[in-house]
């Protein structure tokens, strides 16, 4: 398991804990945001660009869309370099 720190300068400047658990047999991610009660699991062949839209979607339901949309970014990259 990773835990990384996510800033995030919009709005309101905070940092959330990301903790991202790689399932190598199941092909899977687990990204778990526990600040804000949100998790999701992510595969692995899951495309770049849908990926980010849908984890903000998920993502406004517990924060501001500007928070959302950059905590995504940010765990797509994160996601996609393990």
């Amino acid at each position: 398991m990773k835990i990384r720190k996510a800033h995030i300068t919009s709005s309101q400047q905070k940092t959330y804990n990301v903790y991202l658990h790689e399932n190598k047999k199941e092909y899977k991610t687990l990204v778990a945001v526990p600040d804000i009660e949100w998790s999701i699991s992510i595969a692995y062949e899951d495309e770049k660009r849908q990926l980010e839209q849908s984890l903000e979607h998920s993502l406004m339901e517990r924060v501001e869309t500007d928070e959302a949309s950059e905590l995504a970014q940010k765990i797509v990259h994160w996601v996609t370099e393990m």
